[in-house]
């Protein structure tokens, strides 16, 4: 009897730690993902400057052009949009560079890009261009020219 107790007890135990266990995991899994990915298309303008377009509609950021005058870089009409949504070894090619960092425990989280010798951070509270830490404008459209300063520490972009 009494081991039917203990039995009892136990089970009644694991039971309320696995609905807490449960309940907890999906919590901060929606906490982590709730806001989403950077999706960042990589296209041509209408004069065939590459450009990329970034968007992260949960925190009001849309329609976001970083465009390269002087660089090109052809891709396929309509562009190549690539969401920065899931963990993975660093660095890693995309179109017009590479992703040089990537942090995505809270979405939408940091990505750092090397394209065409350039720094773009994008971070929830602002956009560095070069190390040079601007707002988030929807709508704004920013040139990046390849004469700009760079980092003279930075290696070339190859």
């Amino acid at each position: 009897m009494k081991r039917d107790r203990l039995l009892k007890h136990a089970l009644v135990a694991f039971g309320i730690a696995l609905l807490v266990y449960v309940f907890s995991y999906t919590a901060i899994e929606h906490r982590r993902t709730g806001k989403g990915p950077w999706m960042v298309t990589f296209t041509n303008d209408d004069a065939r400057v590459s450009a990329i377009l970034i968007n992260q509609p949960a925190l009001g950021i849309t329609n976001v052009q970083i465009a390269f005058p002087g660089e090109s870089n052809a891709v396929t009409e309509g562009g190549r949009t690539l969401q920065f949504g899931e963990a993975r070894p660093v660095p890693f090619g995309v179109p017009f560079g590479k992703c040089v960092f990537l942090d995505t425990t809270f979405l939408p989280g940091t990505v750092a890009l090397d394209l065409f010798g350039h720094e773009i951070q994008l971070l929830p509270r602002a956009l560095t261009i070069d190390k040079a830490e601007r707002p988030w404008r929807s709508g704004e459209t920013v040139a990046v020219s390849h004469t700009e300063s760079r980092d003279p520490h930075a290696r070339p972009h190859l």
